[in-house]
């Protein structure tokens, strides 16, 4: 068995190999509770996200249309642009310690208070604000969906690794190790034997 652990000799490794065999089978019964928790925490983000791209796919092409309609109302040198930025502010969430974002709260500048040139041009500038809003839910939406997946691969990785190499390594470690002691009693209990019959013999 290759191993990159010394493995110490006699009834010392016997004990220490089923030690480790005893945390890698728990780690790996944890690891699957985990990777429960984690599908069913990925299946809901993913109606999530879906959920919110809709939103947002509505809602550009919503101001597209009224972008439009505003143009030709009033010519593209109505449509200035925003006075300032949108200030999206991220709160995050754990699951079985995975870090996403759970929610993007946006928040638009204001605009001057002189009236626009036309009704269309309110319509425009709200549908604007409005696909702006549904692009931050979606874009967290979506990367909350994005780092879950990535760490339900990481986790199936590790559950893989232990059950294919480290407890099927770590079980014919044992075993060699059982084997060898008890070969090693058998030999013991010989010589005892033969060493009782020579003392007997010689009396």
């Amino acid at each position: 068995m290759t191993s990159p652990y010394r493995i110490p000799p006699g009834r010392a490794g016997r004990l220490w190999l089923r030690r480790r065999i005893d945390i890698a089978e728990r780690g790996h019964d944890l690891l699957e509770r985990k990777l429960r928790i984690l599908h069913r925490e990925h299946e809901r983000l993913a109606l999530q996200a879906d959920r919110a791209e809709a939103e947002w796919t509505t809602a550009c092409r919503r101001a597209d249309t009224w972008l439009l309609r505003a143009a030709l109302a009033g010519g593209r040198r109505s449509l200035s642009p925003a006075p300032g930025l949108a200030d999206v502010t991220i709160t995050w969430r754990q699951a079985m310690g995975t870090r996403y974002p759970e929610q993007a709260v946006c928040v638009l500048p204001a605009f001057p208070d002189a009236p626009p040139c036309s009704a269309a041009l309110v319509e425009a500038r709200d549908a604007c604000r409005a696909a702006v809003v549904a692009a931050a839910r979606y874009a967290a939406a979506r990367a909350a969906e994005r780092v879950v997946a990535g760490e339900i691969a990481a986790t199936r990785r590790r559950v893989r690794a232990l059950e294919r190499r480290w407890i099927p390594r770590l079980t014919t470690g044992l075993s060699a190790v059982e084997l060898a002691l008890d070969e090693g009693e058998r030999i013991d209990r010989a010589r005892l034997l033969r060493a009782s019959a020579q003392r007997t013999e010689a009396y």
